[in-house]
């Protein structure tokens, strides 16, 4: 049985306006530990990569080097840190073309509740799809306004999904993908195979998977 090999890469700026300060490397408790968001993020993802390639700035960096366990560290690369998401992300998958893999799983450093779980059934899915993103379905209803911000309609709710992290990919699809539309600024992984077409499997997750954006969110 073919075993594939997999690395994720843990997007990690950190830097927030709203947050006030650099969201991950506040301490956090979770799985009845003390830990950091960022270093609760990695964890995650240590039983499943091949290597975890980190874009960061210097802050992290050094968070990560002082305070990861050595299990951690030996899987650990470093990049660079770009000016937008998609450059940062494209910065970590040319640090992976290095010796390619076959799946690459792409996180926000600022989601450490994600479920192992989840993270498994995105790594099955990728052996029918090329893309994985996991969400969850809208449960509120969903209106568009025009620039005046008058409602103009109502759109089923039930087709709205919203977009979380992991996102997940066959490697040479995913590489393809960033470097014909290095020049752009989208905003997820998954928007990049939209555009080319390219089927894009929705995995239902839990709303557990919060992205840290406030203090309130750390509890």
């Amino acid at each position: 049985m073919h075993t594939f090999k997999i690395s994720t890469i843990i997007t990690a700026g950190g830097i927030s306006s709203r947050f006030g300060s650099n969201k991950l490397l506040e301490e956090i408790q979770i799985d009845g530990k003390k830990t950091s968001v960022i270093l609760a993020s990695i964890e995650k993802f240590v039983p499943y990569s091949a290597e975890i390639i980190v874009p960061s700035h210097n802050d992290v960096r050094e968070h990560i080097e002082n305070c990861a366990p050595k299990e951690f560290l030996a899987k650990i690369k470093f990049a660079d840190f770009g000016d937008t998401r998609q450059k940062s992300v494209f910065k970590g998958l040319l640090k992976c073309n290095e010796n390619p893999p076959d799946f690459v799983l792409i996180h926000d450093g600022a989601r450490p509740f994600v479920e192992r779980d989840t993270i498994e059934k995105a790594i099955e899915k990728l052996k029918i799809y090329k893309g994985v993103c996991v969400g969850v379905f809208a449960v509120d209803t969903i209106k568009i306004t025009d620039s005046k911000g008058i409602i103009t309609r109502t759109i089923d709710r039930n087709a709205v999904f919203q977009a979380q992290t992991p996102q997940c990919f066959d490697f040479k699809t995913i590489f393809e993908a960033h470097f014909k539309l290095k020049d752009e600024n989208f905003t997820d992984d998954s928007s990049l195979l939209e555009h080319f077409g390219v089927d894009v499997y929705a995995l239902k997750a839990s709303a557990a998977n919060k992205k840290i954006t406030f203090k309130e969110d750390l509890v």
